[in-house]
């Protein structure tokens, strides 16, 4: 079984590097590949209540054997939960879909800012505590966005997840979270398989004999940022957790840096209200 290295957030929480994602998995679907993955290894699932997965998740959790204290989970509030009063009922509702008493890590979604209610639903999060959360973060903002949050004067995010991959390096977002002690999460850290066919990313996985997907994924780690994979196939869910026994070069590396192409896959953050 792989080691997997941990992130230290800046509220001093060891978060995974390398976790396992269930976005558009169906509940029952979700069940069984967060079986796969926890019996291959993986510790962290990153869920969220709009993904309609989080019972499956909690099933294969409490299926699974493994202590709660190795376990690291991730849930998100949707934008229809932002605003005043509403943070902690949204919260606890996650949490008892999940089946548990606490999450691991819990995100702002999206800032959705045709409003400013983010920033409330971040001071009522920073208001939460630890029982229910050991940490809190948000997802999708853009460096305007924690300009703001940070101007609250309060905690600032311990994640920021965004999507990142190497057509689209989201790097004013990516400096911006370094700048205040932010960790950043990858979501598609693929490109839905879009950057598995380049040459930089084949060539490298021949060298290695490893899989492309290995390839971008070693990329993602070797930057320091923390990635979520998805999959529902066993035998991918095991390789894209098997990152560590191998290295990518320095050439290699920019090789890949230079496929940045601006693609964004999703939708813009400055202009998505759900």
């Amino acid at each position: 079984m792989s080691e997997i290295p941990t992130i230290t957030l800046n509220n001093g929480v060891q978060m995974p590097q390398v976790g396992f994602g269930v976005f558009q998995v169906p509940d029952d679907g979700a069940q069984e590949a967060v079986e796969v993955a926890l019996e291959k290894g993986y510790r962290s699932i990153d869920t969220a209540t709009i993904y309609g997965n989080e019972q499956g998740v909690g099933r294969a959790l409490a299926a699974s054997g493994v202590d709660r204290d190795e376990l690291f989970i991730t849930t998100k509030l949707w934008i229809g939960d932002l605003g005043a009063g509403k943070a902690a009922d949204a919260l606890d509702a996650s949490l008892e879909r999940l089946a548990l008493d606490y999450v691991d890590l819990y995100l702002i979604h999206w800032p959705a800012p045709a409003t400013d209610d983010y920033l409330d639903t971040w001071q009522q999060l920073d208001a939460l505590g630890t029982a229910k959360t050991r940490a809190i973060g948000v997802s999708n903002f853009l460096p305007e966005h924690l300009d703001r949050v940070a101007a609250l004067g309060g905690a600032v995010p311990a994640v920021n997840q965004v999507e990142l991959h190497p057509a689209f390096q989201n790097r004013e977002t990516v400096e911006a979270n370094r700048r205040y002690g932010i960790a950043t999460e990858a979501w598609s850290p693929l490109a839905q398989g879009a950057a598995l066919s380049e040459p930089a990313v084949v060539d490298a996985a021949e060298r290695h004999e490893v899989t492309p997907a290995q390839v971008v994924l070693r990329w993602h780690v070797q930057h320091g940022t923390i990635v979520i994979p998805k999959s529902v196939t066993p035998s991918r869910i095991e390789s894209n957790f098997d990152l560590f026994g191998f290295d990518l070069t320095a050439s290699e590396m920019t090789a890949i840096d230079d496929l940045e192409a601006g693609g964004r896959i999703g939708k813009h953050p400055a202009t998505f209200n759900g």
